[in-house]
């Protein structure tokens, strides 16, 4: 076997330990390898597919010994899809990894040595955890290996993407991160869209009628939303599809359809159309109802999300009388979860219509002391005249804008809680916190089983000494 690293040459690699990004790591000659669809202990055959002067991108093609740490997928997908790529490694192991992550970032970028986390909370459930799967509608579908001599119609797709392919879609009946129910609501969306008139979306043309189809659920009401994304209007296929499907599935609150022209890949409509029901799903949290619209932001994993807005809470350690500021706040669930243990609170938030669903998630659970301001946090913070007790920051996976993080130093805040989705940005930010704050707390929550993503809540007390 070829054991140069280049790009196309198969080699022989042992991958020792795994990387933040969910990739495993080998060397070899002094340069780093990261391999994708391995784990550590893996003995692999795979594939150079990039190489750079410092390091090496790989995937694996074949497998000469396993690591104690690989299982069999349940999925068949699980190999092409790109939707839970540590499938095929074992749940506790998964957790061994994600808090790895969170310290070796900590160390690494953050300076931090001696790192104490709490242990990291486990998800209940590893699979049927998501309220919210977007599926890819496309005119180019990607085949699985036994369906490459089946005459199989290449022209529709509606499902997830393969890694690295924009424009081609794995065709997907059964996605195993959803309740199955989901799945025959998908099959059945699927058909009519198929049976109509209407040809599904070029990623790459840019022409056709189905875009995405966006199933979200309720955990605590057991009800389903549906939003067909569609690149026009057209009244009378919708008719027949929710005749359809609400006659077959009586657990479908509502049916609506975003409409865009727009060329980019996501599912956001410039207008919404609502053809059944009232145009959101209800969701209980705790003792608080939210209100959530076909394009709302809400935590996709529900169970843990109240484990997420318990540990921000436990972190705060109220007493009543306190003023919290919370920066990024969405839809208002942290502002919200903390309302009725604290004096007041307030949100910054870009998104207007976010900040209108807050508002009004306020109102269904009658607290009045929560307000917010719509606008970008650089040029909003110098509008809070009072100090705040705690600033909580839930910012998004690029972490926080350097500007912003100044404006906090100059408010000069006793209590800071960090939540955040990137290990990485976490302890890049972590590093220009601690010239000022003493980091407390350390909490890492998996949100996302079968992924690498880790969601980490971080506690900061200024230093006095300073």
């Amino acid at each position: 076997m070829n054991m140069k690293i280049k790009k196309g040459n198969n080699i022989e690699l042992e991958i020792t330990d795994m990387a933040i990004g969910g990739r495993g790591i080998a060397k070899i000659d002094g340069m780093v390898v990261f391999v994708n669809g391995a784990v550590n202990g893996d003995k692999v055959i795979a594939r150079i597919l990039k190489k750079k002067k410092d390091y090496a991108e790989a995937k694996v093609v074949d497998i000469i010994s396993k690591s104690e740490y690989r299982i069999s997928p349940v999925c068949k997908y699980s190999q092409w899809c790109g939707g839970c790529k540590w499938q095929f490694i074992d749940y506790k192991r998964q957790l061994y990894f994600k808090e790895q992550f969170v310290k070796n970032a900590l160390k690494h970028i953050s300076n931090i040595d001696n790192i104490q986390l709490n242990p990291i909370i486990e998800s209940k459930d590893i699979f049927e955890y998501r309220n919210k799967m977007e599926f890819s509608c496309s005119d180019k579908r990607w085949l699985l290996p036994e369906e490459m001599n089946n005459n199989v119609d290449q022209n529709f797709a509606c499902g997830l993407h393969v890694p690295g392919t924009f424009h081609k879609v794995i065709d997907i009946n059964s996605c195993l991160l959803q309740p199955d129910i989901g799945n025959k609501i998908l099959c059945d969306l699927k058909k009519i869209m198929k049976d109509s008139d209407f040809p599904a979306y070029g990623l790459k043309s840019h022409e056709g009628f189905w875009r995405f189809c966006v199933l979200r659920n309720s955990s605590f009401y057991k009800t389903w939303m549906i939003n067909i994304v569609t690149s026009r209007e057209s009244s009378n296929i919708f008719k027949t599809l929710v005749e359809e499907i609400t006659s077959k599935y009586p657990c479908i609150e509502t049916i609506v359809n975003n409409i865009t022209s727009s060329k980019a890949g996501v599912a956001l409509g410039q207008k919404e159309i609502i053809y059944y029901g009232k145009g959101y799903l209800k969701e209980k949290l705790g003792n608080y109802i939210f209100e959530i619209s076909a394009n709302s932001f809400f935590q996709t994993n529900t169970n843990q999300a109240e484990y997420l807005y318990k540990t921000v809470e436990k972190m705060a350690n109220l007493n009543g009388d306190e003023f919290i500021l919370d920066l990024y706040s969405g839809t208002g669930t942290i502002p919200i979860w903390l309302s009725q243990k604290c004096k007041k609170v307030i949100g910054i938030e870009l998104i207007e219509s976010a900040v209108n669903c807050a508002k009004k998630n306020c109102m269904i659970n009658n607290i009045n002391n929560c307000d917010f301001i719509i606008g970008d946090i650089k040029e909003c913070l110098n509008q809070i005249s009072d100090l705040p007790d705690i600033l909580i920051i839930d910012p998004p996976r690029d972490g926080m804008h350097k500007n912003v993080l100044k404006q906090i130093f100059k408010m000069d805040i006793n209590k800071i809680i960090y939540v955040s989705c990137n290990p990485a940005t976490l302890a890049r930010d972590i590093l220009k916190l601690k010239e000022k704050y003493i980091l407390k707390e350390i909490q890492p929550i998996d949100m996302f089983p079968n992924t690498f993503h880790i969601e980490t809540v971080v506690s900061f007390e200024k230093n006095r000494l300073r």
